[in-house]
């Protein structure tokens, strides 16, 4: 490995399949941002001078390419359900249909298995291919009434665009064009993918796979698992609003021959959110759930993780860990980003086996951990043969300690542990490694899986993180949109947005707050910390604070909400004051 100071510039020359390269420009020895002590230099993959590219966006962020939001009207991925591919992207069944033969009966050429590899998302990061899985959701219970049927979690807006935007363009920043995209429940993937194939066509090859409603993180890749066919999946969570590389994690991830990787980073000041909080009616202030990680000394390895209900309990690590590494090192300033690299073989043998496994938080990347010195998995896709109760290894496999050291000046606490003292194990024990990135404190990056996190996530967007919102704001430190009016005497202040074709009347206040499109604003208003979705109708003389205004609602005239949450479509009457409420229609029950 190269010294601290050192930095090696990771598969700058390694074309992917169709000739274009992945840049991973990353430290060699500890990718570890937080574990630096100084800036080396290096720049992050998509920056230059320190400040993330920007692409080109006015095509993508004209409005008319985000009315699918809201307005499917054109719906490009029905015909894309018959395997028809349309304008660079297309829907996958997610198990296979009755009377389908086996993927692998016979094995393609090098040809049809390259094209096959490609049209599934199969990319090359330095000599490994990658499968690059985005797990979108559905409709989460967490957020409602912000989703419903018509907007999905994966297109609820952050500064006016679909949270799974930026997960989409952090991927096509680092050359990853090629994905699949899993969406919970047949209605929302339609949407979805309606919405992918117009505002990304001739940009990125998106496969989107319709797996069935709360199956969980893990069933959802348990649900396509016979796409996946490269070496390891690199799997994010459409929920992600960052700017940390992902080729950074796939590096770590390759280095150390890991079964995962996991991006960590700085938990947010207002708490990670990671069970969801739901202002409405629940006042009742609950003791927040921080993850709970155990690191090796080195920062590298994970040795212990512990998440929701888990963290209440007390903390129980094995002795065999401890023995091994020595010393390890408990956090709770951490948060999981959900963004992963797995040795694909491991996971599929994981999901096939433990049935019963929902998540990969709770279950997949726990039981990993746990097991990492006593490893039972066939890390090479080839089960280790017994004889009885005694293993039966081959000379070549036998490895002594000095051979262990000649070949690595810092070797891995799970390669001491496999020769025991002095070499003294007759044969090597199986182990595995659990690796995690951590990013530097001054990467953004946050997970809209709570109504708080929507809420902070779209303050944050059009305020200290700005530079993800890809839009050019004004001397005002604002966005107003060209076409939107503003009455006689209102002001709409720094970290503010302003849709198109909104319009305000006289006397109107806004601060720290995101107005979406066509919105409809009387006089002497008030909005102070909150978010308006789309066509919003509000009356004179109302008073919004710390609120959630979804698409096409109605407040009459003088109505006051604090702290609430207003479905799509709700009117709210005259004179009304709410604090801390959730308002929605009540769901119609479809005739049996």
């Amino acid at each position: 490995m190269a010294n601290d100071g050192q930095k090696e510039k990771v598969g700058d020359d390694t074309p992917t399949e169709n000739g274009k390269h992945i840049d991973l420009d990353v430290e060699e020895d500890n990718c570890n941002e937080e574990t630096r002590n100084k800036n080396h230099g290096g720049k992050d993959v998509g920056q230059e001078g320190g400040i993330p590219k920007k692409s080109d966006r006015s095509e993508y962020y004209n409005e008319d390419d985000l009315q699918p939001l809201f307005s499917l009207q054109d719906m490009p991925i029905l015909a894309a359900k018959k395997d028809v591919q349309k304008r660079g992207q297309k829907m996958i069944p997610a198990v296979p249909q009755h009377g389908e033969t086996k993927e692998h009966s016979h094995r393609p050429s090098w040809e049809a298995e390259r094209q096959r590899r490609w049209r599934l998302g199969v990319v090359g990061f330095g000599g490994m291919d990658f499968q690059v899985v985005v797990l979108a959701g559905g409709t989460s219970k967490e957020l409602i009434p912000l989703v419903s049927k018509e907007v999905p979690k994966a297109l609820l807006p952050v500064a006016n665009r679909p949270v799974l935007s930026y997960v989409l363009e952090l991927l096509e920043q680092s050359n990853l064009k090629d994905l699949i995209v899993v969406v919970e429940g047949e209605d929302a993937a339609l949407r979805v993918g309606g919405w992918i194939s117009s505002a990304y066509v001739d940009r990125l090859h998106v496969e989107v796979a319709a797996v069935p409603e709360d199956v969980g993180t893990a069933g959802a890749l348990r649900a396509i698992g016979h796409h996946l066919t490269a070496h390891d999946i690199l799997v994010v969570s459409g929920d992600l609003v960052c700017d940390v590389p992902p080729g950074a994690v796939a590096a770590a991830h390759r280095r150390h021959d890991a079964v995962v990787t996991a991006m960590l980073c700085s938990a947010r000041v207002s708490g990670p959110s990671e069970s969801g909080s739901a202002g409405g009616k629940d006042k009742a202030k609950k003791p927040g759930r921080y993850n709970i990680i155990g690191l090796d000394p080195t920062q590298q390895f994970l040795l212990f993780i512990a998440a929701g209900v888990e963290v209440e309990k007390d903390i129980r690590v094995q002795k065999s860990i401890l023995r091994a590494v020595g010393q390890m090192e408990i956090r709770a300033d951490l948060m999981d980003a959900h963004l992963y690299a797995f040795k694909r073989s491991v996971l599929q043998e994981i999901l096939d086996q433990k049935e019963t496994f929902q998540s990969l938080r709770q279950d997949v990347l726990p039981y990993l951990v746990r097991s990492q010195l006593r490893s039972e998995l066939s890390l090479h896709g080839v089960q280790s043969e017994e004889n009885g109760n005694d293993k039966v290894a081959s000379q070549d496999n036998k490895v002594s300690l000095s051979q262990l050291l000649t070949n690595s000046s810092t070797p891995s606490f799970h390669e001491l542990y496999a020769v025991g003292p002095n070499g003294s194990a007759p044969v090597p024990r199986k182990t595995h490694k659990c690796c995690v990135y951590i990013a530097s404190k001054n990467k953004f990056c946050a997970r809209l899986n709570s109504i708080q996190a929507f809420s902070d996530i779209n303050r944050d967007v059009i305020g200290d993180a700005s530079h993800l919102s890809g839009y050019s704001f004004s001397a005002h430190n604002n966005i107003i949109h060209p076409s939107a009016v503003l009455g006689s005497k209102t002001t709409v202040g720094p970290q503010c947005m302003l849709g198109e074709g909104s319009q305000m009347g006289d006397k109107c206040s806004v601060k720290r707050s995101v107005i979406g499109r066509h919105c409809r604003i009387g006089s002497n208003v008030k909005v102070v910390s909150s978010v308006i979705m789309n066509h919003v109708s509000i009356g004179d003389g109302c008073s919004i604070q710390g609120s959630v205004i979804c698409s096409n609602v109605q407040l009459q005239d003088r109505v006051v909400l604090k702290d609430c949450q207003v479905g799509a479509g709700f009117v709210v009457s005259a004179g009304s004051e709410y604090k801390g409420e959730s308002l929605a229609r009540k769901e119609k029950c479809q005739p049996q």
